[in-house]
């Protein structure tokens, strides 16, 4: 068999360079070398962020020569990413471009995707604290010749003696270095009992007295991993961390990915490998960070979508996308974390929250333990504004659930200039409805726009909560209508026709780092409107099946909830009119389900039963979810009166936008 044929690649301006064998993509080619390029729609070639400039010449200081015939030829689908000025300087879209030769690759801003600002720090709820795991400090006598007792039988007697505990299972993986470790201790250690099995079981024995043992909760969403050291013993926070989700390279939404796992014959090792490894990599950063090693973590407790869940555990997630959609499993389970290649404590073990349904996972079981509207008589809708938007609506009397894809559009995915919450990403919009000029804040920058010089502002794009408060402001400013169309005959030079269409020029391009003008068109509003559309029908669904003509208040979960501005969400109709102070952010409920779930054994049991408990709606066989979701296409909404948020707009003199 013939060898491979292998060409160098260099990515700039990261430097980063190897050996890629012939015929793969740039796209895999960065993926191999640790370069991280913008590709959310899972190689299906219709987002077009993975854009690159291949460079054409000899550079001396690699040794190389790069040539824009040194990759296939160029493809149909590239056409409406690109003018022919962008394909003569020699852009392409990775995903689609094969090497066959060196290459030296740029790599713009704008398709760069590390530096993701990911928002998912601790909320203060009281939790109960009764672990799985307790640690017992025990003292025993060393064998003799007339006390031969097997060591095991031993730390028994002397938990039975000391703490009144019958003689619980042995882990395989204790039991090996078990002799050592109680010869090198003294015979004097802290065992580490684990009663979240069928029996206790012993996961660690560590020399001497250990004051604290620790546990990790994780929250996996599509795009970021959220992780929470905790304290066993005291259930305090001791540390916590974030990341990008390691798999966005395969896919930025659920389908995506499910389609990578079904359409390449190692797509599902090669997902579950990334979050596994990503999983350790943040173990080993929130540990080392506090005095402790990822050896230390006694259990995990963790949540995330349906999708995400079976890519973890390895599941083949085919049947995920095909209906009706069911889950390889709804309950609860554990698993030893090292059967997952997870490098903990070698005896500890990995508790997985429930699933509800197909596209609502164990994560909405997090937010449904964390706020308990099962204890509660209020009518609320609980939001969890991700790449879905999963939606529960109800009280003590009834809960129903539903999931509605919403945030591809609301995260940066189909907007022309949308980004994550990154460095340089728009957050904050106001537009003067007099004079319909912006002034806007960038992550990174404490000043607004107007308070700045110009190129000291380095504008990239807009994340999710700025294309919001854009398509918001617009609409307060008089430059588009209630159906989303741009006015007519407006005289400004923001307004203008452009590729897209109609658009409404937020940054100038001497304002950012890209060199070009951040607009927001006619089809990035239509984009929002898809999703805002189908996040109210569904919540509009979820009232008629109750019977609920209003809601009590509106909870919204998860980092981009945290963040979104709640007056530009009613303003677009995100959700049913409420009072402003009635919808309010919680945080990171279900890294905080998560948590619950770690600390006290009994929330586990309340998961497993309000899981099953909860109504599942699915939305898409519903009758009336089309007609919904055409009224939900205006804004804020075709029909539906909103007397609270007309109460708000009256007193900034913008009554009159909508129906009271």
């Amino acid at each position: 068999m013939s060898e491979k044929k292998m060409h160098t690649v260099i990515f700039q301006p990261s430097g980063r360079r190897g050996q890629v064998e012939e015929g793969k993509s740039i796209l895999q080619a960065s993926r191999e070398l640790g370069v991280e390029i913008e590709a959310i729609c899972g190689e299906k070639r219709t987002c077009g962020k993975c854009k690159v400039r291949i460079e054409d010449g000899f550079f001396e200081r690699y040794g190389v020569e790069s040539s824009r015939n040194h990759v296939s030829e160029w493809r149909p689908v590239e056409a409406k990413f690109f003018t022919e000025e962008r394909r003569e300087q020699g852009y392409r879209l990775a995903c689609v471009s094969k090497i066959h030769g060196d290459l030296v690759v740029f790599v713009p801003e704008e398709a760069r995707a590390g530096g993701q600002v990911v928002r998912k720090a601790v909320t203060d709820r009281k939790i109960n604290v009764n672990p799985s795991v307790r640690t017992y400090y025990i003292e025993m006598e060393p064998p003799t010749l007339h006390d031969p007792l097997g060591d095991y039988e031993r730390v028994c007697n002397a938990l039975k003696e000391q703490h009144g505990l019958d003689a619980p299972l042995l882990d395989y993986k204790v039991l090996l270095g078990m002799p050592d470790t109680l010869r090198a201790a003294g015979w004097k250690v802290s065992v580490s009992i684990w009663f979240g099995g069928a029996a206790p079981e012993i996961v660690r024995i560590a020399p001497g007295k250990v004051d604290r043992s620790i546990g990790l909760a994780v929250d996996v969403g599509t795009t970021s991993v959220a992780a929470y050291l905790c304290d066993l013993t005291t259930g305090e926070v001791l540390n916590y961390d974030s990341m990008m989700n390691p798999q966005v390279p395969y896919g930025e939404d659920v389908m995506s990915r499910i389609t990578y796992a079904m359409s390449h014959e190692d797509g599902i090792h090669k997902l579950q490998d990334a979050i596994i490894e990503g999983i350790n990599t943040i173990a080993s950063r929130i540990t080392e960070a506090v005095g402790f090693t990822h050896e230390d973590i006694l259990e995990l407790a963790i949540v995330f979508n349906t999708a995400m869940h079976h890519c973890f555990l390895g599941i083949y997630p085919e049947h995920l996308g095909l209906a009706p959609y069911a889950p390889a499993l709804h309950h609860s389970i554990n698993i030893k974390a090292r059967d997952l290649g997870l490098k903990f404590c070698p005896g500890a073990n990995v508790f997985v929250l429930p699933n509800e349904a197909g596209f609502v996972g164990a994560d909405n079981v997090g937010v449904l333990i964390a706020e308990e509207p099962y204890n509660k008589d209020d009518r609320a809708l609980i939001i969890d504004i991700g790449t879905n938007g999963e939606l529960i609506m109800g009280n003590k009397e009834k809960l129903i659930s539903s999931s509605c894809a919403t945030g591809p559009a609301l995260e940066g995915a189909h907007i022309k200039f949308g980004m994550r919450a990154a460095p340089g990403a728009i957050e904050k919009i106001y537009i003067n409805p007099e004079t319909k000029e912006p002034r806007y804040k960038v992550i990174g920058k404490d000043k607004w726009s107007d308070e700045m010089d110009p190129e000291t502002i380095g504008t990239k794009g807009i994340c999710g909560s700025g294309i919001i408060d854009a398509v918001a402001e617009l609409f307060k400013a008089g430059i588009i209508d209630k159906t989303g169309k741009f006015v007519k005959n407006q005289e400004h030079p923001r307004i203008r026709r452009g590729d897209d269409g109609d658009e409404y020029v937020l940054a100038w391009a001497n304002e950012t780092s890209i060199g070009r003008d951040v607009t927001i068109t006619i089809k990035d509003v239509r984009a929002v409107q898809l999703a805002k559309g189908a996040l109210y029908a569904g919540a509009k669904i979820m009232m008629q099946k109750l019977g609920y003509d209003t809601l009590d208040r509106v909870v919204l979960a998860g980092a981009f909830g945290s963040f979104i501005d709640r007056e530009e969400s009613l303003v677009i109709g995100m959700f049913p009119d409420v009072p402003v102070t009635k919808a309010y952010a919680v945080g990171n409920a279900a890294g905080d389900g998560a948590r619950m779930a770690l600390l006290d054994a009994d929330k586990r049991k309340e998961a497993d039963e309000w899981a099953r408990k909860v109504e599942y709606i699915e939305l898409s066989v519903e009758p009336a979810f089309e007609k919904e979701f055409m009224m939900a296409m205006h804004l804020p909404h075709m029909k539906d009166k909103f007397p609270n948020l007309k109460t708000l707009l009256e007193e900034q003199g913008l009554g009159d936008l909508i129906k009271g």
